[in-house]
C-alpha cells in the first residue's frame, strides 16, 4: 500500500465551520496511524477508516487544538462499539495519559488500559508498524513538542507539529518527499520563536531540501491561501496548501 496522507483538520487555534483543528491519516506499508487529534478530528477520521483498524495515534504535543479530540475517541473506543481487538498504542508527550484521566475525574488512566496503551515519546523515539517507520524528533514550543519523520517503501513524509524555527526541524525534513508544514503567524512578536511564519515554513523546506511543502496550521492573522503564496516564494518549489478531506499520496 503506497503512503498517503489525508487530512483530517487545519485549523488554528480553534476550529470553525469545515475546519477541524490538526489532524492528519498516514497510510501505507500495512498500517494505519492518527497523527495528532485536534477538536473535530475523529468525526472526520471516521469518513476515511474504522478507528478501531488503527495502528497507533501518534500525538505532538499536549495542547488542546491538536489533542482534544482524544476524549472522543475514547468514548467511541470503549463505549461506542469501535473497541480495537487489542490496546492501541498512543504515542505522545509523557503527560498525555494523566491529563486525559483528569477529564473523567480519575487519578490515573488505567481504566482505560483495555483500549489505549500510552507510550511516551523522546526525542529520536523510533517505532515500526507494518512497513512504516515512525521517528520523533523534540522541536522548539512553548511545551514539550515533536515533529515526525514517516518512512516506507523509500518515500519519506515530515510533519512540523508545532515549531518554532530549529535545526531539528530541517533535519526531520531532510529530503522529504512531501513536508507537511505548520505556518502559524504572520510574523514573531519579540522574544518569541514558538510558532513558524509562511517564510519560516518555506525556507525550512528549502534548507531540507523537502520534493514538496503543504502548508497547514495557518492562524487567523493568515488565510490558507496567503500563507501558501509567502511559503512558495521562500521556498522556490512545489507548494500546496492543506485542505480538510484531501489525500495526498507520496
Amino acid at each position: 500500500m503506497p503512503l498517503t496522507l489525508t487530512v483530517l483538520g487545519t485549523a488554528s487555534p480553534h476550529p470553525g465551520p469545515g475546519r477541524n483543528c490538526s489532524g492528519y491519516l498516514v497510510r501505507g506499508g500495512g498500517a494505519e496511524v492518527w497523527v495528532d487529534a485536534g477538536p473535530g478530528t475523529f468525526a472526520e477520521l471516521q469518513r476515511h477508516t474504522d478507528p478501531a483498524r488503527l495502528s497507533a495515534i501518534w500525538i505532538s504535543h499536549l495542547h488542546a487544538d491538536h489533542n482534544a479530540d482524544l476524549l472522543a475517541a475514547v468514548y467511541g473506543l470503549a463505549y461506542g462499539g469501535l473497541t480495537p481487538d487489542a490496546p492501541m498504542p498512543v504515542y505522545a508527550p509523557a503527560d498525555c495519559a494523566q491529563r486525559l484521566a483528569g477529564f473523567f475525574g480519575r487519578a490515573d488512566a488505567g481504566f482505560l488500559s483495555g483500549v489505549l496503551d500510552f507510550r511516551p515519546l523522546r526525542d529520536g523515539h523510533t517505532v515500526r508498524h507494518g512497513d512504516v517507520q515512525l521517528t520523533s524528533r523534540a522541536v522548539v514550543h512553548d511545551v514539550e513538542a515533536y515533529g515526525l519523520r514517516v518512512e516506507s517503501d523509500g518515500r519519506v513524509l515530515a510533519y512540523s507539529g508545532d515549531s518554532g524555527p530549529c535545526p531539528a526541524l530541517t533535519e526531520l525534513a531532510r529530503d522529504a518527499d512531501l513536508f507537511l508544514c505548520e505556518a502559524d503567524i504572520d510574523a514573531h512578536r519579540e522574544g518569541e520563536q514558538v510558532h513558524l511564519t509562511p517564510e519560516d515554513a518555506g525556507n525550512a523546506a528549502r534548507e531540507a531540501g523537502a520534493q514538496v511543502l503543504v502548508i497547514t496550521h495557518v492562524g487567523p492573522t493568515l488565510t490558507p491561501e496567503t500563507a501558501t503564496s509567502r511559503a512558495a516564494a521562500a521556498f522556490g518549489g512545489r507548494t500546496r496548501t492543506a485542505f480538510e478531506g484531501h489525500t495526498l499520496h507520496l
